[in-house]
């Protein structure tokens, strides 16, 4: 709007003869962050000469033999650019008829271990202290470090590229379903799931597989949202590969994979390569100077980083990393594994209370020995706990599949009591079908209209924490209610789930340090947090579902098929789902974070959504005076330097903000 600007300078020329040259170099090596002069140079050229690729330059080096003042001169400079701008220098020269002018200079960009090198170095070398090294580290770097990487001298040309959606290098097999993926495991085999996309019934072949490939998706898709929690690689909404699955394979262009060939995918960088690449293994227990950079960081922080982890080997990973506890324990996920599906399956199926609890005592062992494992694992640190959350259908078979299943079997007539089994099953799937499920029986609904069962799973939690509490593990237990909407859904919840728990601490003898509270992920709720602290003696903000509800975006749906084009337009600033909506979501947040503290000033804040894991969240949540994040575990490390990064920008704001 302003026109064109003229800048006016003087011209230098390093293309005159062979006292002259011009030259690119780093003050320390970018790539490790060993402080040594790392560039190029070139004899009688300009700059242009040098970043075209029309001559090849000779290390910075050589141009010490050449003209050894002027190097003198240079690395001087260079010094005293450090010295001043107390970081490491990209920096640009022109040398004239052999004077040097110094053309620019800037902060050099690193690679992760460069930089947590190089801001170790710095304090070591009295250029900074160590408020100054935790903002010279770009959080999200982290991830370069806690993954493992192809070989970059090893790895060939992409055959696609897709979405990025959860870091890591990995190389494996090909399967389709998540049984094979299983089978495969159990084999001794990699293998890379590839999928349409998952669900949660692919639960157990996630597990199993290396990495995970989906030709749909986004980054916040089911797939991607696992896929980072478990610590997988995973590339999503790859649209190149045309999945056959009846023909057990997909192509890409005219290359066609069939399953058992090999393909590898990088969930950095959203590529897929056929065959299989060779991996470099990362070991941040190793790594000392993040180790240092770290524990600067929890020095400084204020917010509490707590990880969303399902099993206890999550949950010892997340605390390796530096986790303060579990913000989110997902209990439905425990429910797909292979041997406890049928009791699942005969639980939702059942046509009375009695049958129901046929099954549901069946289950009962399981949750507890997953919960035992878990308080093991955190001793001492508190284990948020939300109850079953997703609509029931997702634990059934496939309606589609059903339907064609009894179709085909009425067509043969050739298997009357499997056709009865199955058309039995239709119905029930049938009755259980929804047209909008993640607005439908979900959540608390479900523990109000299924007699029985977030009472199993109370009893089963309580029961595995008087356990570990004889054991002499320290156990802190909070108990989570999913989607509450209503002031009277929470109150008859937790009427009941209070009175289990207080049985089963009587039956045992044992008393436990224990919460009851919910989950705000629904504007009502975020709108009466005042009413619902009246029971909840906490909140746990799930941004997930209430980024895509406040916006009427379907999560799953929308990346795929507008939303990335709108932040591509400018209609958004940043896609919702990865990084906090602060002006709408977020004054949700801020309203139920006043109004909760208004009922019960001692109410405990904390958020665990996909945002959690997200810096420029993560500085919202700070100054909203949430007293932790959760994030998956392999976010952790970043979420700890993001939060220090906060409380430094933030004057170490320890409060809420101004108007909370």
């Amino acid at each position: 709007d302003l026109g064109t600007a003229v800048n006016v300078q003087m011209m230098v020329f390093g293309n005159m003869g062979d006292d002259c040259g011009t030259g690119v170099a780093f003050t320390r090596d970018p790539a490790t962050g060993e402080k040594v002069m790392y560039g190029e140079y070139l004899t009688n050229a300009q700059g242009e000469d040098v970043v075209a690729g029309i001559r090849t330059p000779v290390p910075i080096a050589e141009l010490n033999d050449r003209m050894p003042a002027v190097y003198k001169q240079f690395t001087d400079i260079c010094e005293n650019l450090e010295q001043f701008y107390r970081n490491m220098q990209d920096v640009e020269f022109t040398v004239e008829k052999g004077t040097l002018w110094m053309l620019q200079t800037r902060a050099g960009k690193r690679t992760a271990a460069a930089a947590i090198k190089i801001a170790n170095d710095l304090v070591d070398e009295g250029l900074i202290d160590r408020k100054r090294a935790l903002t010279i580290v770009e959080p999200d770097q982290l991830d370069q470090l806690l993954h493992p990487q192809f070989d970059a001298s090893k790895k060939p040309e992409s055959v696609a590229t897709g979405v990025a959606a959860s870091p890591g290098a990995a190389a494996g097999k090909v399967v389709f379903t998540a049984d094979h993926a299983v089978e495969a495991a159990k084999a001794g085999e990699r293998v890379i799931l590839v999928r349409h996309e998952t669900s949660p019934e692919d639960i157990a072949g996630m597990h199993a597989a290396q990495g995970i490939l989906t030709a749909f998706g986004g980054k916040t898709s089911h797939a991607a949202v696992v896929g980072r929690q478990m610590g997988k690689p995973c590339v999503v909404g790859c649209g190149a590969i045309e999945i056959d699955e009846p023909g057990a394979k997909f192509s890409i262009g005219g290359t066609v994979v069939k399953e058992g060939d090999f393909i590898s995918i990088d969930g950095a960088t959203g590529e897929v390569f056929v065959g299989q690449v060779p991996t470099l293994e990362a070991d941040i227990h190793q790594n000392v100077e993040l180790a240092q950079l770290l524990s600067w960081a929890d020095d400084v922080r204020r917010l509490g980083i707590y990880t969303n982890a399902d099993y206890p080997k999550d949950a010892k990973r997340a605390r390796e990393f530096g986790a303060q506890g579990i913000g989110l324990c997902r209990t439905e996920h425990m429910f797909f594994e292979e041997h406890r599906r049928p009791a699942v399956v005969g639980m939702i199926m059942a046509t009375s209370d009695e049958e129901r609890s046929k099954y549901l005592e069946q289950l009962l062992p399981f949750q507890q020995e997953d919960f035992e494992g878990i308080f093991e694992a955190m001793d001492g640190l508190p284990v948020i706990i939300r109850l079953i959350d997703p609509p029931m259908h997702e634990f059934l078979p496939s309606r589609e599949s059903l339907l064609e299943e009894v179709v085909r079997l009425r067509t043969t007539g050739e298997d009357p009591t499997a056709l009865a089994e199955r058309e039995h099953m239709l119905s029930v799937v049938e009755s259980h079908w929804e047209v909008n499920p993640m607005m439908g029986l979900r959540g608390c609904r479900v523990g109000l209209m299924l007699p029985g069962l977030t009472e199993m799973q109370v009893r089963a939690i309580f029961q595995a924490a008087c356990a570990q509490t004889r054991k002499g593990v320290k156990v802190k237990v909070e108990v989570m209610i999913p989607l509450v909407s209503h002031i009277n859904e929470l109150r008859a919840e937790i009427t009941k789930l209070r009175a289990v728990a207080e049985q089963v601490m009587e039956e045992q003898g044992v008393r436990v340090d224990h919460k009851f509270g919910t989950m705000i992920e629904t504007p009502r709720a975020a709108l009466t947090a005042g009413n619902l602290a009246e029971e909840a003696e906490f909140f746990s903000f799930g941004t997930n579902d209430l980024t895509q509800m406040t916006f009427g975006f379907s999560r799953d749906d929308s990346e795929g098929k507008f939303l990335l084009d709108y932040v591509k337009r400018g209609l958004l600033p940043s896609n919702p789902f990865q990084s906090l909506d602060q002006d709408g979501v977020g004054q949700l947040v801020r309203k139920a974070v006043k109004d909760g503290r208004a009922t019960r000033p001692e109410i405990e804040l904390g958020i665990c959504g996909e945002h959690g894991g997200d810096p420029a969240s993560i500085d919202f949540f700070h100054r909203v005076g949430l007293a932790y994040v959760s994030c998956s575990p392999f976010r952790v490390p970043v979420a700890r330097l993001a939060a220090a990064q906060a409380a430094l920008r933030n004057d170490h704001n320890v409060g809420a903000e101004k108007d909370v």
